[in-house]
Protein backbone atom coordinates (compact mmCIF):
# COMPACT_ATOMS: atom_id res chain seq x y z
CA UNK A 1 0.00 0.00 0.00
CA UNK A 2 1.67 2.85 -1.14
CA UNK A 3 0.28 6.54 -0.22
CA UNK A 4 1.23 10.34 -1.87
CA UNK A 5 0.55 12.42 1.04
CA UNK A 6 0.48 16.30 1.00
CA UNK A 7 0.40 19.37 3.36
CA UNK A 8 0.48 23.07 3.34
CA UNK A 9 3.01 23.71 0.70
CA UNK A 10 2.91 22.78 -2.99
CA UNK A 11 5.37 21.01 -5.03
CA UNK A 12 5.72 22.29 -8.67
CA UNK A 13 7.35 18.82 -9.79
CA UNK A 14 3.90 17.29 -9.09
CA UNK A 15 2.20 20.01 -11.60
CA UNK A 16 5.01 19.47 -13.80
CA UNK A 17 6.09 16.42 -13.64
CA UNK A 18 2.88 14.23 -14.30
CA UNK A 19 1.63 13.03 -11.04
CA UNK A 20 -0.29 11.04 -12.98
CA UNK A 21 2.93 8.68 -13.51
CA UNK A 22 3.08 8.20 -9.32
CA UNK A 23 2.27 4.46 -8.73
CA UNK A 24 -0.26 5.15 -5.68
CA UNK A 25 -2.94 3.68 -4.80
CA UNK A 26 -4.36 6.59 -2.33
CA UNK A 27 -3.89 10.02 -1.92
CA UNK A 28 -3.60 11.95 1.59
CA UNK A 29 -3.86 15.74 2.45
CA UNK A 30 -2.97 16.79 5.91
CA UNK A 31 -4.44 20.60 5.12
CA UNK A 32 -3.51 24.12 4.02
CA UNK A 33 -3.07 23.18 0.40
CA UNK A 34 -4.90 25.22 -2.66
CA UNK A 35 -8.16 22.97 -3.45
CA UNK A 36 -7.34 23.65 -7.32
CA UNK A 37 -4.08 22.00 -6.44
CA UNK A 38 -5.79 19.03 -4.34
CA UNK A 39 -8.34 18.48 -7.04
CA UNK A 40 -5.50 18.44 -9.50
CA UNK A 41 -3.88 15.18 -7.79
CA UNK A 42 -7.11 13.55 -7.54
CA UNK A 43 -7.66 13.46 -11.25
CA UNK A 44 -3.72 12.83 -11.88
CA UNK A 45 -3.68 10.07 -9.56
CA UNK A 46 -7.24 8.65 -9.99
CA UNK A 47 -7.00 6.93 -6.72
CA UNK A 48 -8.95 7.59 -3.27
CA UNK A 49 -8.40 10.57 -2.22
CA UNK A 50 -8.71 11.91 1.82
CA UNK A 51 -8.01 14.81 3.46
CA UNK A 52 -8.69 17.15 6.88
CA UNK A 53 -8.47 21.08 6.91
CA UNK A 54 -5.98 23.41 7.63
CA UNK A 55 -6.04 26.84 9.55
CA UNK A 56 -6.07 28.42 6.33
CA UNK A 57 -8.38 26.36 4.81
CA UNK A 58 -11.95 27.33 4.61
CA UNK A 59 -15.21 26.72 6.73
CA UNK A 60 -16.30 23.48 5.56
CA UNK A 61 -18.74 22.64 8.26
CA UNK A 62 -21.96 21.53 7.45
CA UNK A 63 -24.23 18.64 6.50
CA UNK A 64 -24.19 15.63 3.95
CA UNK A 65 -27.20 13.99 3.21
CA UNK A 66 -28.28 11.98 0.38
CA UNK A 67 -25.39 13.50 -1.65
CA UNK A 68 -26.69 16.94 -1.45
CA UNK A 69 -24.12 19.45 1.24
CA UNK A 70 -26.56 21.41 3.86
CA UNK A 71 -25.50 24.34 5.33
CA UNK A 72 -27.90 26.09 7.89
CA UNK A 73 -30.59 23.85 6.60
CA UNK A 74 -30.18 24.74 2.89
CA UNK A 75 -28.95 22.89 0.08
CA UNK A 76 -25.29 24.33 -1.23
CA UNK A 77 -22.53 23.42 -3.28
CA UNK A 78 -19.99 21.52 -1.14
CA UNK A 79 -16.74 24.06 -0.52
CA UNK A 80 -14.53 21.51 -0.61
CA UNK A 81 -11.97 20.22 -3.31
CA UNK A 82 -13.75 17.93 -5.99
CA UNK A 83 -12.66 14.16 -5.58
CA UNK A 84 -11.61 14.68 -2.06
CA UNK A 85 -13.36 12.89 0.90
CA UNK A 86 -12.93 15.02 4.21
CA UNK A 87 -12.00 12.80 7.28
CA UNK A 88 -12.27 15.50 9.53
CA UNK A 89 -14.14 14.31 12.86
CA UNK A 90 -14.58 11.08 10.97
CA UNK A 91 -13.41 7.34 10.46
CA UNK A 92 -13.13 6.54 6.78
CA UNK A 93 -12.28 3.45 4.96
CA UNK A 94 -10.64 4.05 1.63
CA UNK A 95 -8.40 1.31 -0.85
CA UNK A 96 -8.50 -0.91 2.03
CA UNK A 97 -7.12 1.78 4.93
CA UNK A 98 -8.97 3.04 7.69
CA UNK A 99 -8.39 6.36 8.02
CA UNK A 100 -9.60 8.84 11.47
CA UNK A 101 -8.60 12.49 10.91
CA UNK A 102 -8.41 15.87 13.13
CA UNK A 103 -8.54 18.67 11.46
CA UNK A 104 -7.64 22.06 12.37
CA UNK A 105 -5.00 23.92 14.51
CA UNK A 106 -4.53 25.63 18.08
CA UNK A 107 -6.86 28.82 18.27
CA UNK A 108 -5.08 31.85 17.74
CA UNK A 109 -7.10 34.22 16.13
CA UNK A 110 -10.97 34.19 15.01
CA UNK A 111 -10.30 32.05 11.79
CA UNK A 112 -11.87 28.60 10.60
CA UNK A 113 -10.73 25.17 11.24
CA UNK A 114 -8.75 26.21 14.49
CA UNK A 115 -10.06 24.81 18.06
CA UNK A 116 -9.00 25.32 21.82
CA UNK A 117 -7.33 22.44 23.36
CA UNK A 118 -10.26 21.78 25.69
CA UNK A 119 -12.05 21.80 22.20
CA UNK A 120 -9.73 19.19 20.21
CA UNK A 121 -10.01 17.22 23.43
CA UNK A 122 -13.83 16.99 22.98
CA UNK A 123 -13.56 16.30 19.30
CA UNK A 124 -10.99 13.34 19.85
CA UNK A 125 -13.36 11.51 21.83
CA UNK A 126 -15.70 11.74 19.62
CA UNK A 127 -13.56 10.52 16.62
CA UNK A 128 -12.65 7.69 19.09
CA UNK A 129 -15.96 6.32 20.08
CA UNK A 130 -16.70 6.30 16.12
CA UNK A 131 -13.37 4.68 15.84
CA UNK A 132 -14.58 1.66 18.19
CA UNK A 133 -17.80 1.53 17.22
CA UNK A 134 -16.12 0.73 13.72
CA UNK A 135 -13.80 -1.81 15.13
CA UNK A 136 -16.97 -3.43 17.03
CA UNK A 137 -18.72 -3.85 13.35
CA UNK A 138 -15.27 -5.53 11.69
CA UNK A 139 -12.88 -5.98 14.35
CA UNK A 140 -10.63 -3.56 12.10
CA UNK A 141 -8.79 -0.59 13.75
CA UNK A 142 -7.27 2.57 12.64
CA UNK A 143 -3.80 2.36 10.41
CA UNK A 144 -3.78 5.98 10.18
CA UNK A 145 -4.55 9.28 12.41
CA UNK A 146 -4.37 12.14 9.82
CA UNK A 147 -4.31 15.55 11.16
CA UNK A 148 -3.00 18.89 10.16
CA UNK A 149 -1.53 20.32 13.35
CA UNK A 150 1.47 17.56 15.20
CA UNK A 151 1.07 16.27 19.05
CA UNK A 152 2.14 18.74 21.58
CA UNK A 153 5.86 18.04 22.74
CA UNK A 154 6.39 15.94 19.42
CA UNK A 155 7.65 18.41 16.64
CA UNK A 156 5.41 21.40 17.24
CA UNK A 157 7.12 24.75 17.60
CA UNK A 158 6.55 27.61 20.75
CA UNK A 159 5.02 30.13 19.45
CA UNK A 160 1.08 29.71 19.99
CA UNK A 161 0.11 29.25 16.25
CA UNK A 162 2.08 26.29 16.02
CA UNK A 163 1.53 24.56 19.37
CA UNK A 164 0.54 20.99 18.98
CA UNK A 165 -2.48 19.71 20.49
CA UNK A 166 -2.51 17.76 24.02
CA UNK A 167 -5.04 15.66 23.32
CA UNK A 168 -3.34 13.67 20.10
CA UNK A 169 -1.18 11.73 22.35
CA UNK A 170 -4.37 10.47 24.26
CA UNK A 171 -6.05 9.66 21.13
CA UNK A 172 -3.10 7.70 19.64
CA UNK A 173 -3.20 5.56 23.34
CA UNK A 174 -6.47 4.51 22.25
CA UNK A 175 -6.42 3.96 18.29
CA UNK A 176 -2.61 3.24 18.23
CA UNK A 177 -2.42 3.74 14.59
CA UNK A 178 0.24 2.75 12.43
CA UNK A 179 1.02 6.34 11.45
CA UNK A 180 0.02 9.46 12.36
CA UNK A 181 0.38 12.14 9.62
CA UNK A 182 0.88 15.77 10.16
CA UNK A 183 1.10 19.13 8.26
CA UNK A 184 1.23 22.70 9.76
CA UNK A 185 4.83 22.56 10.94
CA UNK A 186 7.07 24.15 7.90
CA UNK A 187 10.61 22.48 7.89
CA UNK A 188 12.49 25.97 6.36
CA UNK A 189 15.13 23.43 5.36
CA UNK A 190 15.53 21.93 8.89
CA UNK A 191 15.39 18.25 8.96
CA UNK A 192 12.30 16.57 10.27
CA UNK A 193 13.35 13.21 11.67
CA UNK A 194 10.30 10.53 12.15
CA UNK A 195 9.25 10.33 15.87
CA UNK A 196 7.23 8.06 17.77
CA UNK A 197 4.40 7.23 19.99
CA UNK A 198 4.90 4.00 21.30
CA UNK A 199 4.65 2.03 18.14
CA UNK A 200 2.81 4.42 16.41
CA UNK A 201 4.91 6.61 13.70
CA UNK A 202 4.78 10.28 13.78
CA UNK A 203 5.27 11.89 10.22
CA UNK A 204 5.34 15.60 9.06
CA UNK A 205 4.37 15.31 5.60
CA UNK A 206 4.87 19.06 4.56
CA UNK A 207 5.63 19.37 0.74
CA UNK A 208 5.15 16.22 -0.56
CA UNK A 209 5.89 12.23 0.25
CA UNK A 210 5.85 8.95 -0.46
CA UNK A 211 5.03 6.51 1.66
CA UNK A 212 4.84 3.01 1.82
CA UNK A 213 2.37 2.41 4.62
CA UNK A 214 3.04 -1.07 5.09
CA UNK A 215 6.91 -0.70 5.91
CA UNK A 216 7.90 -1.96 8.75
CA UNK A 217 9.83 0.14 11.48
CA UNK A 218 13.32 -0.05 12.16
Amino acid sequence: MRALVVADEVDERLWSCGAGDLAVDLVLGAGDLPFDYLEFLADAVNRPAVFVPGNHDPDLGGRSHGGLFFRAGFPQRWPGPAGWVNADGRVVDVAGVRVAGLGGSVRYNTGPNQWTQAQQARRARRLVRAANHERRKDGRGVDILLTHAPPRGLGDREDPPHHGFECLQWTVARLRPKWLLHGHIHPYGEPMPERRLGETRVRNVVGRHLLDLNEVAV
